[in-house]
């Protein structure tokens, strides 16, 4: 079948016909059932489970199905209960489930992953029943809720700096299967007195010590800017670009950055973490200056962070230019429409760029669009796993 014809075709949908029917179970029964259900997901720390087998579907909804060769589950979560059935059987699954229902259509193959992911897409740990499902199904039950292999931390969001803060966030990654991959930092470097330099320089070694802690093998770095512009809202409404400091030159600029991240190495070599310097704005707003850089500096701890966002003009020529040597890339998405501005990345294009230099690390989303979070994520997620895989 031609997908592309069945893209505005109905899904998934809820059909409530009719009056809910007689139940073989009492709703106090069904309210203890399911609330047991509850009690153990909440002490596994699980969001929600997908039930696959007869016998528990009936159990925790008092609806038994029919297969006619299609698929049924039935997901519960700590507030929903809701069966999933075909389009088939109309809504009398609805009328017999104690709880909601979602019904698939049969226009499209995946449209019962499809309710699956609309019932469980927001939940970050989940159970499944295996006894109903094929190796290939469960395959797909993957491929429908794709989750994610590592977080990358934004420091200034972090609650504290405290070592106990610090393991209880390995230990949280650890137990949901999520690697913690890159701890993205601040410091400013562009700046002519050495006692404010050496404050950021200060402040890496310390954020590279916080990712030696939580096991991070890797941290964003920035060139730092010039700050004659200080609003950062102008600085967007000027794309990035700002004048020099009176009285000093760019070659100023590019010594002091370089001297710095120099001095950040014997410790980033020490610990075993990289500094990722990033196309972010002040000096490494453009590839060359981004490449100066880096090309000045000769030591295995010093990489290329690679931002697809960051590139306001031909950002596609730009990160080719880049893409050889990133170590890292953080992607940048606007569902809702971007916080300063918005770009139409095509990323079937990045993903050539970075296949063309055999890129093999991590794909980082940054979402920077106004849509809700668990929304624009996970379209991001989507989309990425499309493209790049």
């Amino acid at each position: 079948m031609d997908t592309a014809r069945t893209d505005d075709m109905v899904h998934v949908t809820r059909w409530h016909w009719g009056d809910k029917e007689w139940s073989p179970f009492s709703a106090v029964e069904m309210d203890y059932r399911q609330g047991a259900l509850r009690d153990h997901l909440a002490a596994e720390g699980i969001d929600a489970c997908l039930l696959t087998s007869y016998h528990n579907i009936c159990y925790y909804s008092g609806w038994v199905f029919c297969y006619f060769g299609r698929k049924y589950g039935m997901v519960i979560d700590g507030e929903n209960a809701t069966t999933i059935s075909a389009g088939i059987d109309g809504g009398q699954p609805w009328r017999r489930t104690y709880g909601d229902n979602l019904v698939y259509s049969d226009w499209r193959r995946d449209n019962y992953y499809q309710a699956v992911r609309d019932l469980m897409g927001g939940a970050s740990r989940l159970g499944v029943e295996l006894d109903h499902l094929s190796v290939d199904q469960f395959r797909s039950l993957e491929d429908a809720l794709p989750g994610v292999e590592g977080v990358d931390i934004l420091h200034r969001q972090m609650d504290s700096e405290d070592n106990g803060y610090l393991q209880k966030l390995k230990r949280h990654a650890f137990t949901n299967g999520v690697d913690l991959i890159c701890l993205s930092i601040h410091q400013d470097f562009v700046d002519p007195d050495p006692v404010v330099r050496n404050k950021h320089i200060e402040h890496t070694k310390k954020c590279i010590d916080l990712a030696y802690r939580m096991g991070i093998p890797c941290i964003r770095l920035n060139s730092g800017r010039w700050g004659t512009v200080k609003s950062f809202n102008e600085l967007m409404e000027l794309r990035g670009k700002e004048p020099l400091l009176p009285g000093y030159t760019l070659d100023d600029g590019f010594k002091w950055c370089i001297d710095s991240i120099e001095k950040c190495l014997p410790k980033a070599a020490e610990c075993g973490v990289m500094l990722a310097l990033e196309n972010h704005w002040g000096l490494t707003r453009t590839p060359e200056g981004l490449l100066r850089i880096v090309n000045a500096i000769d030591s295995p701890w010093l990489g290329l962070l690679m931002d697809t966002g960051n590139f306001l003009e031909d950002p596609y020529t730009k990160l080719e230019k880049v893409a050889p040597k990133a170590d890292f890339v953080q992607a940048k998405t606007y569902y809702g429409g971007g916080e300063w501005y918005t770009l139409d990345l095509d990323y079937e294009r990045v993903a050539r760029i970075l296949r063309s230099v055999n890129y093999t690390g991590y794909v980082s989303l940054e979402f920077e669009g106004k849509a809700p979070a668990d929304e624009g994520v996970a379209k991001s997620i989507e989309l990425f796993r499309r493209v790049f895989s």
